[in-house]
């Protein structure tokens, strides 16, 4: 199983307006093909705070119907796996995120991951728990 981060909703489902660069013409197109494996069968997980970002990506790219409609299909998605998040979870996160300099949810989905047995986050960027 992998871990599904915000970045693979949103570049697999917003459409450009103008012409996008070849890099990131690349990074939606492999989340194209990621979303299209969830679609199909492949177990991921996430997180509320994860889907959160989508939401307020999306409703303000798209609006709050298109937002919706989205959202709502993933929580409906038996193979997506959505975790919940404690306060624990974000103070916890918190230290990891000023101890190794990445974001603060970045460092909240290493701790859900660790918390699965996840070593994988889409796409298929291989990660050490063990920092």
């Amino acid at each position: 199983m992998r871990f599904i981060d915000t970045n693979v909703f949103i570049y697999a489902v917003l459409k450009p307006k103008t012409a996008l660069p070849d890099a990131v013409l690349r990074k939606k197109t492999a989340a194209k093909n990621i979303f299209l494996r969830v679609n199909t069968g492949e177990p991921v997980t996430t997180t509320t705070v994860h889907l959160s970002e989508v939401a307020n990506v999306l409703e303000d790219a798209a609006g709050i119907s298109f937002a919706a409609d989205l959202l709502s299909a993933i929580l409906l998605k038996p193979t997506i796996n959505v975790e919940p998040v404690s306060a624990d979870d974000y103070r916890e996160s918190i230290r990891l995120a000023q101890k190794s300099a990445v974001s603060i949810n970045d460092a909240l989905a290493v701790i859900i991951m660790e918390r699965q047995g996840i070593d994988e986050i889409s796409p298929q960027v291989k990660i050490s728990l063990n920092q």
